[in-house]
């Protein structure tokens, strides 16, 4: 392969992981901003922020990227509480509220 089209596909793999990043921070966002409106609190900065990343296997096991992350909710709009999403691969894992 051509030092071109090896490069071509550095930056193509790149962009795919830079997209599928951002699908998956989405998702990660209307998750937090869920349980938050099932446990009526406010979702603050309606943004969720990536704490860890790392590879682990699903029930089949295939490998899969599991991301964690964090965000913050108010009880009464005065107070700022720890929020947790977790995902593995495109699969929603779970969203806590932490206090």
């Amino acid at each position: 392969m051509s030092p071109e089209g090896l490069l071509l596909l550095v930056f193509g793999a790149l962009g795919w992981f830079w997209w599928d990043s951002l699908q998956k921070r989405e998702l990660a966002v209307r998750a937090a901003r869920l349980a938050c409106e099932r446990a009526n609190v406010q979702f603050l900065d309606e943004s969720v922020a990536l704490r860890r990343m790392a590879l682990r296997r699903d029930a089949m096991q295939r490998a899969r990227l599991f991301r964690e992350f964090a965000f913050e909710y108010s009880l009464q709009g005065d107070d700022r509480q720890p929020g947790r999403v977790y995902l593995l691969g495109a699969r929603v894992l779970s969203a806590d509220l932490l206090s």
